[in-house]
C-alpha cells in the first residue's frame, strides 16, 4: 500500500464525480464490474476519466484489482490504458482510468464508417501495446494478458489503440527466450487458445492466437461467435477454412472489400491465420506479427495514396557513359541490367519497381590506420578470375559481379570503384538516394579476400558499430560470390525516404579490399522461402500413399523393436509415416510424404560416448540424450543405412540448447576427418541475427527473416520441439557407396569445431536423422 499511496483517491470525489454511480454514467460492463464515466478534478485541472467499479457476482476479486495496480503502475506504453488512480475505502475497490474516449473495439467491428486503414491502425497499436507486454525492458518481467479479446481493446480520439484489463494477467521470468506457466484456465471462451484449455500450460503464444482471433473479427466485421440454436457457436473454424480455401471473399465486411489494397489484405490474413494455428511453435512471435501489421499498413496507405514517381530520367542523365539518345525500351534494358550514375561512383538497379543500390568505396570509404599492403595485384587477379554464371543467379547477384559499364556493353571489374589497399581497420560514410519507399532493405558489405588466403581455411569475422550506437555487432561469415568476392550482411531497415545516410566503422580479423556498400530489398529472399514452402506443402500430398510404400514393407516390420499389428495397407502407410522404432530402440524409421526413406539415429550410435554427459530425456525419442561435450570439438559417426536408393539425402543434426548457453552465436565449423582441407562448411546452430537500425520501441533489436529458412547450414524448428540443421548432403545407391569407400571409408566421420573456442556448454543432442532431398 506504501507504495502506491500517490495513486489513492477519495471514494467521494469519485462519487462526485459519477454522480454516486449514477446509470446516465454508466459505459459499460466488463468481468470486474460496471465502468463509469466522470469528469475528475485534482490540482492539474479536470479530465475525463472512467472508474471500473468491482463486482464480485462477475467472477473478480481483490487479486484481479491489486494485479492490475501492479502491473499497469509498473508498465507504462502508448498502447497500454493508462491507470490514474484507485480508491479502496468502505469496501469500495476501483480503479481509474484515462478515459478511452471511443469506447472498446467490439463496438465498432460492424461499423461502416471504420475503414481499413483506420482498422489496420487499431490492430497495429493494439500488437505493438502486446508486444511490450510480452518483451519489456529486461528488468521486468514478462506479462501474459490471458484475456485477449476486442472488448479489451480500448480506442482513443485519435483512433489509437490500448490494450487493457490485465486482472487476469500473469507474470512471468524476465528476459528469457520462452515462458510456460501452469494456471487455471481463465479468459473468455472464443478467444483462449484450445492448447492451453487442454493442458492448463500458458505461454505468450496463448496470447497469440486470441489475437489472431481479433485480427479475424477485424476483417469480418463480427464477433467470433455468434447465439444459434440456444447456444453459442464459435465463427474461428469457419473463418480458418475459409482462408484455407481461399474464400476469403465469403467472410470479409462487404463495406470493406472495395477499399482493400490486395497486398495489404494478403498480409493481413495471412499472419491472422498463423497466429491460430494449433501447435505453439507454428504461430509467430508478437514481435513478427507487428512487422506484418505494418507491411500491410504500408501497403494500403500506398494503396490509399500513390506516392510520387522516381523521376528516372533525372537519374539517367549523371549516366556514365551518357544515355541521352537510347529509346525508351533501350533505357527500360539499361535500368533493368543497372547503370552507373553519379560520376561512376554508384549503381543503380530497377527490377520491377525495386531499387537496388550500390556505392563504390571510393565515394564512401575513410581509412582508420594506415592500410596493409597496395592492391594493384589482387585488382588483376579479380579481372582474370571474375566468373559469370550464365544468368543462373539473380539479377541483383549479377549486378554485384557487373563492377563497372561502358559503351561495349562489356562487363570487367573497374578498379577504379575499389580502394586501392587492404584494409583491417575503416570507416564508410554511405549516403542512398535511390530506394523504393517502404520497402524492407538489407544493408551489405561487399568486399575482395587477399588472394593469398583461402577462405575455407580462415574465418572472416567483422565487427561493426553505426554512428551513434554504443554497441557493436559481428558478422561471422560472408556468403561466396565467387574468386574471393564475399558480400556480408550489416543491417535491416524500412525505408520511409528515398534516401538514407550512414555512417558505419568496421574492425577486420583480415585484410580486406573494399567494394561497395550494397542495398538490397529483403523480399526477394522472403519469396525463394514461399516458393519452397509451397513446394514442401504439393509434395506433402496423401494422394498416391499406395504408391509410396515401399516394396520391403514386411522386413521393415520385422526389424520394428515393437510388435506392430494393422489390418489395411492404408493403416500400415500411416504408422510408417509416423515411425517405428528398430534397432532396439536406437533408431527411428519413418516415410516422407514421398515414400522415400527416412531415419533418425540416436545420439549414442552417432557420437563418441566418453566425450559427453548422458541423461534420459522425456522429450527423446531415444532413452539417452548426449549434453555439455568435454571439448570445444566433437566427433559424429554418419552410418546411413537402409535408404532409398539413387536418392539424394541430408543428414541433419538432432538437438536443442540449455537456457544457459552463450556459446552458440557464431558459425560451427564442419570438416570431414579425410580431405579435411577440401570438404570443409559451416552450420549454425542458432540463426544469425541481422540488427535493425534505429528500431522502435516494440521490435527486437535483431531480425532472424534475413535470411531463407531453405538455406542450408541454418537451424530450424521441428515439429517435435526439436532443432536441426543439415550438416551433409550424399546420393544412396551404388554411387554413393564407392563414394563412401574411396573418399571416407564405410563410415562418414565429421567433425564439428567451436570457431571462436568460447567451449560447448549448453549443446543437447538428440541424434542425427537422414532424410530425402525435397
Amino acid at each position: 500500500m506504501r507504495e502506491f499511496q500517490h495513486l489513492k483517491i477519495h471514494l467521494e470525489a469519485i462519487k462526485s464525480a459519477t454522480s454516486n454511480f449514477d446509470n446516465s454514467k454508466l459505459i459499460g460492463k466488463g468481468g470486474f464490474g460496471n465502468v463509469y464515466e466522470g469528469v475528475l478534478s485534482d490540482s492539474y485541472g479536470e479530465e475525463m476519466v472512467a472508474f471500473k467499479r468491482l463486482d464480485r457476482n462477475y467472477g473478480q476479486g481483490d487479486p484481479e484489482f491489486w494485479k492490475e495496480i501492479l502491473i499497469l503502475s509498473s508498465y507504462t506504453h502508448e498502447n497500454l490504458i493508462s491507470l490514474l488512480g484507485f480508491c479502496n475505502e468502505d469496501g469500495q475497490k476501483i480503479l481509474v482510468y484515462d478515459r478511452a474516449s471511443r469506447g472498446s473495439l467490439d463496438r465498432h467491428l460492424s461499423a461502416t464508417t471504420l475503414t481499413w486503414r483506420q482498422r489496420l491502425k487499431i490492430c497495429l497499436g493494439a500488437a505493438t501495446g502486446l508486444c511490450y507486454l510480452h518483451d519489456p525492458k529486461e528488468s521486468q518481467q514478462r506479462v501474459i494478458h490471458r484475456d485477449i479479446k476486442s472488448s479489451n481493446i480500448l480506442i482513443g480520439e485519435n483512433w489509437n489503440a490500448k490494450v487493457s484489463d490485465m486482472g487476469l494477467s500473469k507474470l512471468g521470468p524476465a528476459n528469457q527466450k520462452h515462458t510456460i506457466l501452469i494456471s487455471n484456465v481463465v479468459g473468455t471462451i472464443g478467444y483462449i487458445d484450445p492448447v492451453y484449455m487442454e493442458t492448463c500450460i500458458l505461454t505468450k503464444e496463448s496470447d497469440v492466437y486470441s489475437f489472431g482471433v481479433v485480427l479475424f473479427e477485424v476483417l469480418c466485421g463480427r464477433l467470433c461467435f455468434e447465439y444459434k440454436n440456444g447456444r453459442f457457436q464459435s465463427l474461428v473454424g469457419m473463418w480458418k477454412k475459409s482462408y484455407k480455401q481461399k474464400k476469403l471473399n465469403e467472410i470479409i465486411f462487404e463495406d470493406l472489400k472495395q477499399q482493400m489494397d490486395q497486398r495489404s489484405l494478403e498480409t493481413f490474413s495471412d499472419i491472422a491465420y498463423r497466429c491460430l494455428q494449433k501447435s505453439r511453435e507454428q504461430r509467430p512471435m508478437i514481435s513478427h506479427v507487428v512487422e506484418k501489421l505494418e507491411i500491410a499498413l504500408r501497403f494500403q496507405e500506398i494503396g490509399d495514396h500513390v506516392e510520387p514517381l522516381m523521376d528516372y530520367e533525372e537519374i539517367i542523365k549523371t549516366a556514365v557513359p551518357s544515355l541521352a539518345n537510347s529509346s525508351t525500351e533501350e533505357l527500360k534494358m539499361h535500368l533493368l541490367k543497372g547503370i552507373s550514375v553519379d560520376k561512376g561512383t554508384t549503381w543503380f538497379i530497377n527490377e520491377n519497381g525495386e531499387h537496388c543500390e550500390m556505392i563504390f568505396a571510393r565515394k564512401c570509404l575513410e581509412a582508420i590506420r594506415k592500410p596493409e599492403a597496395p592492391f594493384d595485384y589482387c585488382t588483376d587477379y579479380a579481372e582474370r578470375h571474375l566468373k559469370e554464371d550464365n544468368g543462373k543467379s539473380p539479377k541483383i547477384l549479377e549486378a554485384i559481379k557487373l563492377r563497372g559499364y561502358n559503351r561495349g556493353n562489356k562487363v570487367r571489374l573497374s578498379s577504379r570503384n575499389i580502394r586501392p589497399f587492404f584494409y583491417k581497420e575503416f570507416k564508410t560514410h554511405v549516403i542512398a538516394q535511390f530506394l523504393s519507399l517502404h520497402a524492407t532493405y538489407t544493408v551489405n558489405l561487399f568486399f575482395f579476400l587477399d588472394p593469398k588466403l583461402k577462405y575455407t581455411d580462415c574465418d572472416v569475422i567483422l565487427k561493426y558499430i553505426l554512428a551513434g550506437e554504443t554497441k557493436h555487432s559481428t558478422s561471422y561469415l560472408a556468403d561466396d560470390v565467387g574468386d574471393g568476392w564475399l558480400i556480408a550482411e550489416l543491417y535491416q531497415f524500412t525505408s520511409t525516404t528515398r534516401t538514407i545516410e550512414l555512417e558505419i566503422t568496421f574492425e577486420s580479423s583480415h585484410s580486406i579490399a573494399v567494394n561497395s556498400i550494397v542495398f538490397l530489398p529483403l523480399e526477394r529472399v522472403e519469396d525463394k522461402a514461399r516458393e519452397e514452402d509451397e513446394k514442401v506443402s504439393i509434395l506433402e500430398s496423401d494422394t498416391d500413399w499406395e504408391l509410396n510404400l515401399p516394396h520391403d514393407w514386411v522386413e521393415i516390420f520385422c526389424w520394428s523393436k515393437d510388435a506392430l499389428q494393422c489390418t489395411t495397407k492404408n493403416e500400415l502407410y500411416s504408422i510408417l509415416c509416423k515411425g517405428i522404432p528398430m534397432n532396439d530402440g536406437e533408431l527411428w524409421f519413418s516415410l516422407a510424404k514421398n515414400g522415400k526413406k527416412c531415419f533418425l539415429q540416436s545420439a549414442t550410435l552417432a557420437l563418441d560416448q566418453k566425450g559427453w554427459s548422458w541423461t534420459s530425456s522425456p522429450e527423446s525419442r531415444f532413452k539417452l540424450v548426449a549434453f555439455d561435450p568435454v571439448f570445444d570439438s566433437f566427433h559424429i559417426y554418419c552410418r546411413p543405412r537402409m535408404q532409398s536408393l539413387g536418392t539424394n539425402y541430408a543428414a541433419y543434426l538432432v538437438y536443442k540448447l540449455q537456457e544457459t548457453h552463450f556459446w552458440h552465436e557464431p558459425p560451427v565449423r564442419v570438416r570431414s576427418d579425410k580431405y579435411a582441407n577440401v570438404y570443409s562448411w559451416y552450420i549454425y546452430l542458432l540463426s544469425p541475427r541481422t540488427p535493425v537500425i534505429k528500431p522502435k520501441a516494440y521490435q527486437n533489436t535483431h531480425n532472424p527473416l534475413s535470411r531463407p529458412k531453405i538455406l542450408k547450414g541454418l537451424p530450424q524448428k521441428r515439429n517435435d520441439g526439436w532443432m536441426e540443421v543439415q550438416v551433409l548432403e550424399y546420393q544412396f545407391g551404388d554411387a554413393y557407396e564407392r563414394f563412401v569407400d574411396e573418399k571416407f571409408g564405410h563410415d562418414l566421420h565429421l567433425t564439428f569445431y567451436d570457431t571462436p573456442s568460447f567451449g560447448m556448454k549448453g549443446l543437447i543432442v538428440q541424434g542425427i536423422e537422414y532424410r530425402p532431398i525435397i
